[in-house]
């Protein structure tokens, strides 16, 4: 248990640690990543709005822009960058936008960097020209297929390899526009794995100190419950041992009385009478106080695991039928009734002890605690990749959710029909709950109306 208790605290800080770097480092890489992509629409868009080439302003006012100076002739040789052209982020008057002007904070060292092609292409989409002048490893050949990609696309924009592209439609022609955002998804890149990498690093050096301080952090769990649970088992043993005696001393004042009734006159016969009731009455309380230590400490063993289950497949058809079954006289005797709906051919891998175990428990607990002429349903069925184990009876009280979240504790009662009177000492359902859990299943308690008590064990079929 404290083994399985310190490995959640570290499943559980690992994942979170986990989810909160994939957060910062997703985070942080999409940011890039956008920037990224909004600088390269920003640059493109410039680009589309001066008909494919880079802006450049003159001194002599507003109206000198560059369709002014090239003129509307998409096939015209220009060349983009002159010296002496002055500020490549202002416009004259103030402001910053494109339509021939460099957006803000673009300057001259960035237009000479900028590695872009045009595409120009008529309302067919045949191309009518192309113009490369401003980069070095496309040719023309390869920017019409990458024109011809992009229309396929059916995108305004997008990225084929390293370039981003725009598309825009410009009276009787459509101009596509390239840049070369290598550089800048390569920085991105680099970020990337590196963010992951120190993310890795990071998480194999927390795993560490987790894993070396889980024990320090669980060690007060530990100890209580290895007090515990030595506390239960030596509580047993030291109770067993008085126990043998007493029963076996009252055994023998029963032999001893019995045959001094046999011997004596009546008065004497009257008071082995009065002597035998009396001892029976402590038998009976002896071997209540010796079942409830034999289920302590079957208990204490089944939650540890220390039990050692021996697992082979088992027919748990047979074993529900034949277990339920055995409980038919005493349904019989208190007038009650079992009915059974066991699937047939059902296996499992189990131990067969403990899942007829299980089933008396079930069975048990259904009988003692329904009211006169209650029919005892039983169930078994195969759900999909799960054997579920199903008992229902009728409740003499109602029962509250309260009461359905605490049943499997050990001593809880529901109401005061379960006290000592019934026969039972509040431990059965936390036994099963220990055998289901050690078959790898869970247990779980409901009521539909109120009125109904069912107990729904799911376990691992093969």
């Amino acid at each position: 248990m404290i083994n399985r208790l310190k490995k959640k605290f570290i499943v559980l800080a690992m994942a979170s640690l986990i989810a909160l770097l994939a957060v910062i480092v997703a985070g942080m890489n999409i940011i890039n990543y956008n920037a990224v992509v909004s600088e390269a629409d920003e640059t493109l868009e410039m680009l589309s709005s001066n008909k494919g080439r880079m802006p450049k302003f003159f001194n002599d006012g507003w109206d000198n822009r560059l369709q002014d100076i090239y003129g509307e002739d998409p096939s015209a040789s220009y060349d983009d960058i002159e010296a002496g052209t002055g500020d490549y982020g202002s416009k004259p008057g103030g402001g910053y936008g494109h339509d021939g002007f460099a957006p803000k904070g673009f300057s001259r060292d960035e237009a000479e960097e900028t590695r872009f092609f045009t595409v120009l292409l008529d309302s067919d989409d045949s191309v009518i020209t192309v113009n490369t002048d401003r980069i070095y490893a496309v040719d023309e050949n390869e920017a019409e297929e990458y024109a011809a990609e992009a229309v396929a696309s059916g995108n305004t924009c997008g990225f084929i390899d390293d370039y981003r592209y725009c598309v825009k439609d410009e009276s009787d022609y459509t101009r596509i526009t390239f840049m070369d955002c290598g550089r800048l998804l390569g920085s991105f890149r680099k970020f990337l794995y590196a963010s992951i990498i120190m993310s890795v690093i990071g998480l194999a050096a927390v795993f560490v100190i987790i894993c070396y301080f889980a024990g320090r952090i669980v060690r007060p769990v530990a100890e209580s419950y290895e007090k515990q649970k030595r506390f239960i088992t030596d509580a047993g043993h030291e109770i067993k041992t008085p126990l043998t005696i007493i029963k076996a001393n009252i055994d023998l004042m029963k032999m001893d009385i019995d045959d001094a009734a046999e011997e004596e006159s009546a008065d004497v016969n009257a008071l082995a009478g009065t002597l035998n009731e009396s001892l029976d009455d402590i038998t009976g309380q002896v071997d209540r106080l010796t079942t409830l230590t034999n289920d302590l400490v079957y208990l204490s063993r089944m939650e540890e695991g220390s039990g050692s289950l021996t697992m082979t497949e088992v027919p748990v058809s047979d074993i529900v039928s034949e277990t339920a079954g055995s409980f038919e006289p005493v349904a019989v005797e208190r007038k009650k009734t079992i009915s059974s709906e066991i699937e047939p051919m059902i296996s499992m891998q189990g131990s067969t002890k403990e899942l007829e175990k299980l089933v008396s428990i079930l069975m048990e607990n259904a009988l003692k605690y329904s009211p006169e002429g209650d029919n005892i349903g039983v169930t078994l069925r195969k759900e999909g990749k799960n054997v579920v184990l199903e008992v229902r009876n009728k409740s003499m009280t109602p029962l509250s959710d309260e009461d359905l979240a605490h049943v499997f504790e050990r001593f809880y009662r529901t109401d005061k029909s379960r006290n000592s009177a019934a026969g039972g000492h509040g431990i059965g359902l936390s036994m099963a709950s220990a055998i289901t859990a050690a078959h790898g299943g869970k247990i779980r308690a409901r009521s539909g109306d109120g009125t109904e008590f069912i107990v729904t064990a799911t376990m691992p079929a093969n």
